[in-house]
């Protein structure tokens, strides 16, 4: 007989201890645990330097009118504008958008387009009308301010091809126009009013451009102008002849623009009211009752 196979058994394999759970103690200083906390965040480059530069020459248009150099301080916000409408389209080109470029960029244009214009207009002709003066110094400021809450509420309702109110980058241009374009014909001899007698003036359009700003009037935007693109060739000379006309009186030529541009809004808003106002005439004239 043989004799019947033993049956190897495998040997019992140590159980290993359990881990003991890591119980993390709040100090002091940290009420909470570390995997909870959110990582930092950096911001962009490119195109918050824009912003800060668009910051600063706003803020040098506040000191240089301090110091009485009002044309320093109106170039200097038209410098503030042309770095307004890069960083935006920097961001856009570079894919670097991001919520706090967009709070930064709101910060800056209060600033610049905000308190800045209604200082200067204020130091150059306004000072010497008591209440009413910086009252409608005033009003633009606040014009502004409900101008860019209204954006940045409204940046996804909102047509973007028209703004809903002149811009705030518009309005400054205007009020720092009209004081460039007075500052420049009195150095050049052409007028002898200072910024005193033309205080009325400036007091209708710091107000008419406060106002302006938080209306319901819609301005073209410019948003749906492709710069990627390909235009006719008549386009190029245009450019030119812009170039051109701004480079032999840049007062003169960017002041008008921009008065066109701040009365083009009504004028559209008056031809969509006559538009509608037309069509619903027409439908009650087609109506059988």
């Amino acid at each position: 007989m043989t004799e019947p196979r033993r049956r190897k058994f495998k040997g019992f394999r140590p159980l290993r201890p359990a881990r003991a759970a890591s119980v993390v103690v709040p100090s002091d200083h940290d009420t909470e645990t570390p995997s909870l906390r959110p990582r930092s965040k950096g911001v962009y480059l490119l195109p918050n330097a824009f912003t800060t530069g668009n910051l600063f020459a706003g803020f040098f248009a506040i000191v240089q009118a301090m110091n009485g150099r009002f044309e320093v301080a109106a170039v200097a916000l038209f410098v503030a504008m042309v770095l307004d409408g890069l960083d935006g389209r920097v961001a856009r080109l570079t894919n670097t958008q991001s919520a706090f470029g967009e709070q930064y960029d709101s910060m800056a244009d209060m600033v610049s387009f905000g308190a800045a214009p209604a200082l200067v207009v204020y130091e150059w002709s306004l000072r010497g009308m008591g209440k009413l003066g910086w009252l409608a110094a005033f009003v633009y400021v606040a014009g502004a301010a409900l101008r860019l809450a209204r954006f940045n509420t409204n940046i996804t309702v909102v047509d973007k091809r028209f703004f809903q109110g002149m811009p705030s980058p518009a309005a400054a241009a205007l009020v720092a126009g009209f004081v460039w374009i007075a500052t420049d014909l009195r150095e050049t001899r052409w007028i002898d009013a200072t910024g005193a007698d033309l205080r009325w003036f400036a007091w209708t359009l710091t107000l008419y451009a406060g106002l302006t700003m938080f209306s319901n009037a819609p301005f073209y935007s410019f948003k749906d102008i492709n710069l990627k693109r390909s235009v006719p060739y008549v386009a190029v000379p245009l450019i030119v002849l812009f170039f051109v006309l701004v480079s032999y009186d840049p007062p003169i030529v960017l002041f008008s623009l921009f008065l066109v541009y701040a009365a083009s809004g009504y004028v559209l808003w008056l031809w969509r009211l006559w538009v509608s106002r037309k069509a619903v005439n027409s439908a009650e004239r087609a109506s059988p009752n």
